[in-house]
């Protein structure tokens, strides 16, 4: 996946403001549900970023990062 410059920083930005150096990197997302379960969702402007949250520490493995709209399609 390859994103423009301003996404790029958009998601750099949001990871160092809100999940880096955190003691609960689930404390500002959602967890999802239905065939989504034990995945969690972060909301950034118009965009959301998936990720699976492993062993309580902030090991983000990416799953999608798409605009809200296409997301869940």
């Amino acid at each position: 996946m390859k994103f423009d410059k301003n996404t790029r920083k958009l998601l750099y930005n949001y990871i160092s403001k809100n999940l880096k150096n955190t003691d609960n990197p689930k404390l500002h997302g959602k967890a999802l549900t239905g065939n989504l379960k034990g995945l969690w969702r972060y909301r950034i402007m118009d965009y959301r970023l998936i990720v699976d949250i492993q062993d309580e520490e902030l090991i983000i493995v990416t799953v999608d990062f798409e605009h809200g709209s296409k997301i869940y399609l």
